[in-house]
């Protein structure tokens, strides 16, 4: 049987998701405590992978198993087993094919920035006290819906047969004391979204002008893109199937 796990995270002391030699990651930890409650070895695979210090509000992955799991039973002795800043919000029963990464249809980013200190923010938001022109931040942003290819802002040691990538939406939004960068696409390039933010950040400090960002995008290198901001903002946010996801009982 194939189970999907929906999950979230505060990615503030882990190496990513990914698991790594001789490093602290959420895939580690989720596999740790699914050995230790279900009593056998299971390997799990995500939608996709969060960077050192990026957080998930919603992220999925999948296992198999022979085990019928209970809902509220697994539920509550996985939450228990997880260290605090790693949750389980559900357990899904899907058909053997389904895929937790081949499968998403979309994904979605948000990246928080304010430039008031705040200590229940702290690690969850990048504090910047500079003074940013939302309006053509997002007037930059509208002209990433109109590109396919974004290798400017990928890392560039990475496996991927191209840099193509369909952006549905890219816009800030104020949220109270924060400006909150949301961001959908059917599927994102390493460093993507906080290379994309970092060098949006570049428009609305005013280096860099409306043309010089198109620019950026057109030259498909990532030297000519702005620094990647911090991973403390970024969350993936969520992310879409193109079926139903039905609770187990």
């Amino acid at each position: 049987m194939r189970y999907f796990l929906e999950i979230t995270y505060k990615g503030t002391q882990y190496h990513g998701w990914q698991i790594q030699p001789n490093a602290h990651t959420i895939q580690a930890e989720i596999e740790q405590a699914l050995q230790k409650v279900l009593s056998q070895k299971i390997n799990i695979t995500a939608s996709g992978r969060t960077d050192t210090g990026v957080h998930a509000l919603q992220q999925f992955a999948h296992f198999d198993t022979e085990i019928t799991l209970n809902r509220y039973q697994h539920l509550r002795k996985l939450n228990m087993v997880l260290p605090s800043d790693i949750a389980l919000k559900d357990i899904y029963l899907v058909s053997e094919e389904a895929h937790a990464r081949f499968d998403a249809k979309e994904r979605s980013y948000q990246y928080q920035l304010s430039s008031q200190k705040n200590p229940f923010d702290t690690e969850l938001c990048t504090l910047d006290y500079r003074q940013y022109d939302f309006e053509i931040m997002n007037q930059a942003a509208q002209l990433l819906t109109q590109h396919k290819d974004f290798q400017a802002f990928s890392k560039v040691k990475t496996e991927v047969n191209n840099f193509y990538c369909e952006i549905k939406t890219a816009y800030w939004k104020q949220k109270e004391d924060k400006y909150v960068f949301h961001i959908t696409a059917n599927r994102f390039l390493r460093g993507m979204v906080r290379a994309i933010v970092g060098t949006l950040m570049q428009v609305g400090d005013k280096k860099i002008n409306l043309k010089d960002f198109e620019t950026v995008i057109l030259a498909k290198d990532r030297k000519k893109a702005g620094r990647a901001a911090p991973p403390e903002g970024l969350f993936l946010s969520e992310v879409t199937y193109p079926y139903d996801l039905h609770p187990i009982d």
